[in-house]
């Protein structure tokens, strides 16, 4: 379905010809890398070994640290090996993994943040209902719709992309995006994957006004609660996913709603770092920020580990 003969192999971009500032490239990437992988990874043990947070809300935010904990390996592993190598080089099926993961995991992201903004109104508008409504079974089929929709939303782009032949092999990005890849169409065949694209901005539209509608409910309700400090605690629940959905929908569609330029641009590259590293780099820190369960969570976490290599703690 995806054989292109006109390309066996696509040119990522070169950051630069200097071995040193090919290095100062790795390290940035593998330092932003492991900050990633760190945050998340405590996220995702937080919720798995607390008992406590095996609740609808955790359950969901350890779902979107692994989704963000994935796009991130799909992109900047490739781009740091080829830092060290000296090379450009990816395969063709290299890059059709590449765009059909990332986009897998980074749509997935996007409805698992429509269904969370769904968990905080049956939350506060509905509390009496909550338990039934959010059950372990209904997040559980949820979250698998969730995974499903990212797989199809996956292949029908990566599928729309690669249908058309290509006229250059050279991809002015750090990993291979689907509008640089457009861009290097030589066919009408390309408007197959525009038209996706549509689809999706509407599909995309359609789950910002629920979320919008949502949050209008939301803060309706939350003005109706007599006690000032039940109103603070249920909008600390509901910051945190503002602030994670509103970042994630401005990056993203600044990056793929401008137009790219058909040289490399180093405003490119700035926005494209942004909308694919900003988000999984700074949502375990948002969502962790102000949060005293995930907080003590952690903190028992890390306190069990050192309790483990530490036998005067048996003693306590």
């Amino acid at each position: 379905m995806f054989q292109n003969t006109s390309v066996s192999t696509f040119l990522l971009l070169e950051f630069s010809k200097t071995w040193e500032l090919q290095i100062l490239h790795f390290t940035v990437f593998l330092l932003l890398y492991l900050t990633i992988i760190t945050g998340n990874i405590l996220i995702i043990s937080a919720v798995a070994f607390d008992h406590h947070l095996h609740t609808p809300l955790y359950f969901f935010l350890m779902n979107l640290a692994v989704q963000d904990l994935c796009s991130v390996s799909v992109i900047l592993p490739k781009s740091m090996i080829n830092s060290l190598l000296n090379t450009r080089d990816i395969s063709y099926f290299g890059c059709v993994a590449q765009v059909f993961l990332f986009f897998f995991f980074i749509s997935s992201d996007f409805f698992l943040l429509t269904v969370m903004a769904y968990d905080r109104y049956i939350a506060i508008c509905n509390p009496l209902h909550y338990e039934m409504m959010m059950s372990k079974q209904a997040c559980t089929r949820m979250v698998a719709i969730v995974w499903f929709a990212g797989l199809a939303y996956g292949v029908i782009h990566t599928s729309g992309t690669f249908a058309t032949p290509f006229c250059s092999n050279v991809i002015n990005q750090f990993f291979c995006e689907i509008p640089q890849l457009l861009k290097l169409a030589c066919s009408d065949l390309y408007l197959i994957e525009l038209g996706v694209v549509v689809l999706s901005v509407a599909i995309g539209v359609g789950c910002c006004c629920f979320i919008i509608v949502t949050y209008v409910h939301i803060f309706t309700a939350l003005f109706q609660i007599p006690s000032l400090q039940g109103r603070q605690k249920a909008f600390a629940t509901c910051l945190p996913h503002i602030i994670v959905f509103s970042m994630f929908l401005f990056t993203g569609s600044t990056a793929y709603l401008r137009p790219t330029s058909d040289t490399p641009s180093y405003l490119d590259l700035i926005f494209t770092v942004i909308y694919s590293m900003l988000p999984p780099l700074l949502n375990p820190i948002i969502y962790s920020m102000r949060n005293k369960a995930i907080k003590k969570a952690l903190s028992k976490l890390f306190r069990g580990k050192h309790c483990s290599l530490n036998t005067s703690c048996r003693l306590n």
